[in-house]
């Protein structure tokens, strides 16, 4: 990824808090809605992963590609369509981040130099020189996640003269928490546009 540094911690915060809440979320939350969280709280966790602004291992990449595909033909085998999205997304930016830097592995000169100055001042574990993956599939991402994000956004706000009223004609009563986990989808969402917006 591009940019500073602590864009990517913010990232690891962001995608570790979500994670956790999911997954906490799926072992006491309501049965139809665990498999749900432990989707989103795999995938955070895999973000926060990702994100990570310290020098990995350089098989990391690959293996980040490979995970995430499995996961994206999982969710797409189950008609999880979104998690199949995200999931593949990772998997499109690990493998986009991974092929400019084996391509200027070769190079030498001035485009050597610059391959060594993003490695150093990049963020995450694909840092890079060059912007990376293909702009048409890029931008398709960023248009499909800016929908995700405001309609899911959306969908959070009250509708106006709901609440206790509601409750105290007889309506339905609030779970406690259960706005956070769409919460934590729009959070993540956010997330990945920061970081399709940093290939």
């Amino acid at each position: 990824m591009h940019g500073p540094v602590w864009v990517g911690w913010l990232l690891v915060l962001l995608g570790a808090a979500a994670g956790a809440y999911c997954l906490v979320r799926a072992r006491s939350g309501p049965a139809a809605q665990r498999g749900e969280a432990r989707g989103e709280g795999l995938m955070a966790l895999g973000m926060a992963a990702m994100a990570w602004p310290v020098a990995p291992p350089s098989w990391s990449p690959w293996l980040f590609t490979a995970v995430f595909g499995a996961a994206g033909l999982w969710a797409l085998a189950h008609r999880h369509l979104h998690h199949a999205v995200g999931a593949l997304a990772m998997a499109y930016m690990a493998l986009a981040m991974v092929v400019p830097a084996s391509q200027q592995a070769g190079h030498t000169g001035q485009m050597g130099q610059m391959g060594q100055l993003g490695q150093a001042g990049g963020t995450g574990p694909m840092a890079h020189a060059g912007p990376g993956g293909v702009p048409l599939l890029t931008g398709l991402l960023l248009v499909y996640f800016t929908g995700y994000v405001l309609a899911a956004g959306v969908r959070l706000v009250p509708a106006a003269g709901a609440g206790a009223g509601d409750v105290a004609a007889g309506g339905p009563v609030p779970v406690a928490g259960a706005g956070v986990l769409p919460a934590c989808r729009v959070a993540m969402g956010i997330g990945m546009l920061a970081m399709l917006l940093a290939l």
